[in-house]
């Protein structure tokens, strides 16, 4: 029995065949692409438990690759690339990603980055035994994944949806950026807090229809939720 199907998007046949021997050691089933429309058409087709996904493709950019898969599916993606400046970490991760691994990588780094993030991607969504948060007009469901503003489904990112959840199981208590990266985002962040305050933002969007700001910033600490 496979540990899961993982989606290896790379254009560089050396990365890809040293990424496969570490996975499937591993026990994962590995399909791959090598540009960014074949990395689309394995996403609907292989229906994979985690994407990774190299930034620099032939036809579609990774970029352009997370932010379309973001538009209809939480699948866990780990961005990879040779580029290991801030501003591309950050945008990675802004636009759905879940981690951002800079080559050269250790093989052995990658899998461990795998295993993580399918770990966290599992106890935020069914293995959650949580309740659903009920506020007026916000339903937030962890055993579903299903968050719902005045009875409608909302559609959002698994952090966007990760950082929701904590914050709205904890109303009224203040988090700095700092505790809620190390929260949500888990272990040693490549980026930096402004990735909170864009999640942030994003989340008090979508959640406009309830006619409330369930998102509070407390100036000089952090944020709070609040009804």
């Amino acid at each position: 029995m496979h540990a899961g199907v993982i989606l290896l998007v790379e254009d560089e046949q050396a990365v890809q065949e040293v990424a496969r021997l570490y996975l499937e050691k591993d026990g994962f089933r590995v399909v791959s692409a090598v540009d960014g429309e074949e990395a689309l058409e394995q996403v609907r087709s292989a229906n994979p438990d985690l994407v990774i996904l190299d930034i620099m493709l032939p036809k579609k950019d990774g970029w352009t690759v997370c932010r379309e898969i973001r538009r209809h599916l939480s699948v866990p993606i780990i961005m990879l690339s040779a580029k290991g400046e801030e501003y591309d970490r950050v945008l990675g991760l802004e636009l759905g990603a879940d981690d951002y691994v800079t080559k050269p990588f250790s093989p052995r780094e990658l899998v461990a980055r795998v295993k993580a993030v399918l770990r966290r991607s599992s106890a935020a969504g069914t293995n959650s035994t949580e309740p659903a948060l009920r506020y007026p007009g916000l339903t937030v469901d962890t055993v579903a994944h299903l968050v719902e503003v005045e009875g409608r489904a909302v559609s959002l990112t698994p952090k966007e949806f990760e950082l929701l959840a904590f914050l709205a199981a904890r109303p009224r208590r203040v988090f700095s950026r700092e505790q809620l990266l190390a929260a949500v985002w888990g272990y040693e962040y490549p980026g930096d807090t402004r990735t909170v305050d864009t999640h942030i933002k994003r989340l008090r969007e979508k959640l406009r229809g309830t006619g409330r700001s369930y998102l509070k910033t407390v100036w000089g600490l952090g944020y709070k939720f609040e009804v």
